[in-house]
Parts: C-alpha cells; sequence; structure tokens
C-alpha cells in the first residue's frame, strides 16, 4: 500500500521495514512509517493487530525480526539508553510510585532524566497539566486514572520530551477526563512534540490526530488524514477493513 508521509521534512518517529515474528507468527508485518515534529498519528486496530507490538519496538523493549524502528534517526534496538533522553511513554495504566506524592513522582522522574526542579516549579507542571494544586502534595495510590495521566504528561513535559508513545491512553477514562487528555496533546504537538497513538477510540483519533493509520492482523492498511473525515465517517472506513 502507498504510504501517506507527513508533511514536515524532519521525522522524528520512522518504522522502516518493520517486521516482528512470534513463534513463527507475523505480528508486524513490514510496517513503513514516518511521523514528523507535532504530529498526532493514532493508530487503530483490534487486540491483537500489532498496534502495543509497534510500541514496543519503538521504545526498544523487545527488538525487530527484521527492518529497523528509529526515534531521533537513532535505531532504537542499538540505541536503548540514549534514546529514553527524548521519549516519554504513557501506557493504559501509568506507572508511578503510589506511596510517594504527585511531586514527588514527579521529582524523582524528570531527576533521573537528568533535570533538577524546584518544589515551585514542579508544582507549576502539575498544574499546567491539569492536576489541581491540591492534588500535588497527596500520595498517588488515591488519584484516579486521569490524575495519573496528568502526573505522566507533566513529566513528559518536564524531561522536554520530543515523542511522546501512548498505548491506550483514554480507555478507562469518563468523557470529562478524555477531554481534558486530548487538549493536554493537542498542547503538547504546539510545541513540537511528536505524538503516536495507539487507541480503540475513534472519536478521540478524529477529534486530536494528525493523521490516522488503521491497523489488521499486523499490517499498516490505511492512512488517512484526520481532517479529510468526520468521526462517522471513520468508523466506517475502520469497520470495512475489520470485515475484510
Amino acid at each position: 500500500m502507498q504510504i501517506l508521509k507527513n508533511n514536515s521534512s524532519q521525522v522524528v518517529i520512522e518504522a522502516k521495514n518493520l517486521r516482528k515474528e512470534y513463534q513463527g507468527k507475523l505480528a508486524l508485518k513490514g510496517l513503513n512509517l514516518e511521523i514528523g515534529p507535532g504530529e498526532i498519528f493514532c493508530l487503530l486496530g483490534q487486540n491483537g493487530a500489532g498496534k502495543s507490538t509497534t510500541i514496543n519496538l519503538f521504545l526498544g523493549f523487545i527488538k525487530p525480526t527484521s527492518g529497523a524502528a528509529y526515534i531521533n534517526g537513532l535505531e532504537v534496538a542499538s540505541n536503548v539508553t540514549r534514546i529514553k533522553e527524548s521519549l516519554a511513554y504513557i501506557p493504559e495504566n501509568v506507572m508511578l510510585y503510589p506511596n510517594l506524592t504527585g511531586i514527588e513522582n514527579l521529582s524523582l522522574f524528570s531527576s533521573l532524566a537528568g533535570f533538577k526542579y524546584s518544589d515551585k516549579e514542579l508544582r507549576q507542571y502539575l498544574e499546567n497539566a491539569g492536576l489541581p494544586a491540591e492534588a500535588a502534595p497527596r500520595r498517588v495510590s488515591g488519584y484516579s486514572k486521569g490524575m495519573r495521566q496528568k502526573v505522566g504528561i507533566a513529566i513528559a513535559v518536564a524531561k522536554h520530551a520530543k515523542v511522546l508513545l501512548l498505548d491506550e491512553p483514554t480507555s478507562g477514562l469518563d468523557p470529562k477526563a478524555s477531554n481534558e487528555f486530548s487538549e493536554l496533546l493537542l498542547n503538547l504537538s504546539n510545541t513540537g512534540t511528536a505524538i503516536f497513538m495507539a487507541t480503540h477510540d475513534i472519536f478521540r483519533s478524529k477529534a486530536v490526530g494528525t493523521r490516522v493509520g488503521i491497523m489488521r492482523e499486523g499490517e499498516l492498511v490505511e492512512v488517512l488524514p484526520a481532517s479529510d473525515l468526520e468521526a462517522n465517517e471513520l468508523e466506517k472506513v475502520y469497520l470495512n477493513h475489520m470485515h475484510l
């Protein structure tokens, strides 16, 4: 298939003939993809389509069977430590230390990335990410999923991440929390952050995506500009591919 490329001359996230095989079964079939700064690329697909495998390859959690994943021009498989310097990851359930406060989590993760902030600066990052001021000094064990995600966004901003990878970030969020999360992603994209989001959420993909890709059985079967379709039209295109 012909892949619709990003409109930027720069490529921040890239896959070149990326393949992953598990016990003789192809989970990812020669993925080719380019994502530029400020883009939000939303990848739709059913469970087992290869979305999480793609993210894990970009994170360096697993190695490709063939082909390569790149972050900021660096091949991920041979530069796992270096790519983490410019990358942030928000999984379906954000992994934070439950016995630490929001401020303490942000301080810890930003310091691991080489940044040291004052208490005032940490609070400002959390506030800018939409976390209520009264929640910042509370233990994360009492946070909702939406609140944990806001800490995750604050961590990404505080470590000056140029790449944000997300795996089903809106799963389980109520409409208000989903909308707030979408606004945070749009704000991040406006700063030049390249965002790759694997999701089931067709409406959210239309609302925030620059481009939307549809993955089926490990293959990227279509890529569309999000602005070209209404949400109901995108849903029809998606369902047509799932029923082939």
